[in-house]
C-alpha cells in the first residue's frame, strides 16, 4: 500500500508503537473477548504450546534433565512455544482430606516461575485420567475413591477401563452425585491454587477438569443427535462449584470449562444450556482420532473426517458458551502427517493449541514411547526433528486486530496471515523461526509496515493509517 505519511510523521508513529511494546511485560494477564484471548494491550493472543503433566507421585516434574529445568523453559521460548498447560493434580494439592499440601504448591511454583520469566503463558490444569491409581490412572486422591465395594475389575489400562470397569464407573457416579462431599473439597483445592497464583504474571487461566468421564450410562453420550444433556448439566454444576472457589481468590483470570470427554469426538455438548454469568470464561477441548485409536494409529482412514468434525462441534459448543477457545490437547504420537493435519486445521479455524506432550515422563495413561518431543526426556538434543518441523512453525503470537485467516505451507515455508486492524497498545508480533528460514526471510505486506529490525525472530508490524485489512506473507529469502 502507498505510504500516506511523510518521513517525520512515520518516525513519530513508529516511536509511539515501540514504547508500549517494551512496556508490555509489566502487565501480563489475559482476558476474554468473544472467542478470543486478549492481552493487556488489547491484542489477540494465539497460543502454540505443549502439555507438561507429571502423572506419578509426587505429581510434579523434578528439577533435573529428565524433568523440567531452566533449559527446558529456554528451549520452549526459543522454539516459539508461548504456552504450557501445566498439570497440577488434586492428589498433590489435597493428598489428605481437607489438608492442602503447601509444599506441593511450592514445587509447582518452581516451574511456574521458570515459564513466567520467559513470558510463557501457564494454563493450570487439574489433570486426571481414570480417576486414581486404583484404576490404573491418576488425578484424584485415594481418600475420594468410593466404588461401593465393587470388586476390582480395572485391568484394561487406558482407555479400556473407562469402557470395561464397573468399579471405575461407580466411582465417577459417586463423584457426580457428591455422595461424600468431594465437590466442596475440590472447590477448596482450586481456591488454594488460585490464591497461590492470583497475582502471578503470565498465568493464562485455570482448566477445571481434564476429560470428565460420565460414569455409568456413558453410552448415551455417544449419541450424535442429542449427546447426554442430563450428565452435561450435572457436570456444569460441578464445574461451576469449582469456578466459584477460584473466583473467591482470583476474579480476573479466565476459567476454562471442559465438556465430557466423549463430546470431544463429535456428539453435542450441553455446557451452557444454563447461561454462565462470568465475563472471563474459557472452553478447553481436545481432538484425537477415535477410530485411529481403535486401529492403533493416529492416521486411520477416517481420521481427517473425525478431526474436522471435532473442530466443528467444539466451535458450536464455544458459541453456545460464549467463551474463549483453546484446543488444549492433540497429537500424542510421532505421526507427523496427523500432527500436520491438526495444526493446519487449527490455523484454518484460528484456534490456539497445546500439543500432547512435551515429554513422556513415563505416562501411565498415554503413549510414552511416542508422545514426547524427544527420543530421550533427559536429552534436549534428541528432539524428534520431523515432529519439530511441524510444531515449531511461524505464526502470529499477538495481533493488533481481529484475525481473519492463517495458513502455513510447510513445503514452501510460506506463511500467509490476514487481520482487520483495531486500536491496540502494541504491534502485531509474528514468530518467525530460523528452523524454516535458515537464510532469512522476506516479508510482503499490504495495509501495514514492518517496525522490527530486518531478520528479527519476532516480526513486528504496525497497520497503516486507515487500513481496514492487513495481509502478510512471509517466505524464505532468495
Amino acid at each position: 500500500m502507498k505510504r500516506l505519511l511523510g518521513a517525520g510523521a512515520l518516525l513519530l508513529a513508529l516511536l509511539a508503537m515501540a514504547v508500549p511494546a517494551r512496556a508490555a511485560s509489566s502487565i501480563q494477564r489475559l482476558h476474554h473477548d468473544g472467542r478470543w484471548l486478549l492481552d493487556a494491550e488489547g491484542r489477540v493472543v494465539l497460543v502454540h504450546g505443549v502439555n507438561a503433566v507429571w502423572k506419578r507421585p509426587p505429581y510434579v516434574a523434578p528439577d533435573d534433565p529428565g524433568g523440567f529445568t531452566a533449559a527446558d523453559a529456554d528451549f520452549l521460548a526459543a522454539s516459539g512455544f508461548n504456552a504450557v498447560r501445566l498439570g497440577v493434580l488434586f492428589s498433590g494439592v489435597m493428598p489428605q482430606r481437607d489438608a492442602i499440601d503447601r509444599s506441593y504448591l511450592d514445587a509447582v511454583d518452581r516451574i511456574v516461575q521458570l515459564l513466567s520469566a520467559r513470558h510463557i503463558w501457564v494454563l493450570i490444569d487439574f489433570h486426571q485420567d481414570l480417576y486414581n491409581e486404583q484404576f490404573q490412572g491418576e488425578g484424584f486422591p485415594a481418600w475420594s475413591v468410593d466404588d461401593n465395594g465393587v470388586p476390582d475389575d480395572a485391568h484394561y489400562g487406558f482407555p479400556g477401563n473407562y469402557f470395561l470397569s464397573q468399579a471405575l464407573d461407580r466411582t465417577y457416579d459417586n463423584l457426580w452425585a457428591d455422595t461424600d462431599g468431594t465437590w466442596a473439597r475440590y472447590r477448596a483445592a482450586w481456591k488454594s491454587v488460585a490464591s497461590r497464583w492470583a497475582a502471578q504474571p503470565y498465568v493464562m487461566g485455570y482448566d477445571l477438569f481434564n476429560e470428565p468421564w460420565p460414569g455409568t450410562g456413558w453410552q448415551a453420550c455417544f449419541s450424535l443427535v442429542s449427546g447426554c444433556p442430563d450428565f452435561d448439566h450435572t457436570l456444569q454444576r460441578f464445574e461451576d462449584e469449582a469456578r466459584a472457589g477460584i473466583r473467591e481468590a482470583d476474579p480476573a483470570r479466565p476459567v476454562f470449562l471442559e465438556g465430557n470427554v466423549i463430546s470431544n469426538s463429535g456428539p453435542p455438548s450441553h455446557l451452557g444450556d444454563t447461561p454462565i454469568d462470568d465475563p472471563e470464561l474459557g472452553f478447553s477441548w481436545h481432538d484425537y482420532c477415535g477410530s485411529g485409536a481403535v486401529l492403533g494409529t493416529s492416521d486411520g482412514p477416517d481420521c481427517a473426517t473425525e478431526e474436522q468434525f471435532a473442530f466443528d462441534n467444539a466451535e458450536a459448543t464455544d458459541r453456545h458458551l460464549g467463551a474463549a477457545f483453546v484446543m488444549s490437547e492433540f497429537g500424542a504420537s510421532d505421526d507427523a502427517n496427523d500432527i500436520a493435519r491438526m495444526t493446519s486445521l487449527a490455523d484454518k479455524h484460528l484456534v490456539g493449541w497445546a500439543y500432547w506432550a512435551y515429554k513422556s515422563w513415563n505416562d501411565p495413561t498415554g503413549s510414552p514411547g511416542h508422545e514426547s518431543l524427544f527420543a530421550n526426556d533427559a536429552d534436549l538434543s534428541s528432539l524428534k526433528q520431523a515432529k519439530a518441523d511441524v510444531l515449531i512453525r511461524p505464526y502470529p503470537q499477538a495481533v493488533a486486530g481481529t484475525p481473519l485467516s492463517l495458513s502455513f505451507d510447510p513445503i514452501g515455508n510460506v506463511l500467509r496471515f490476514s487481520y482487520a486492524p483495531r486500536p491496540a497498545g502494541g504491534p502485531t508480533e509474528v514468530f518467525v523461526p530460523a528452523r524454516h528460514y535458515p537464510t532469512g526471510y522476506r516479508v510482503s505486506l499490504q495495509g501495514a509496515h514492518q517496525v522490527s529490525a530486518p531478520g528479527a525472530s519476532r516480526l513486528e508490524l504496525a497497520a497503516d493509517p486507515g487500513a481496514a485489512r492487513v495481509d502478510v506473507t512471509v517466505s524464505p529469502a532468495p
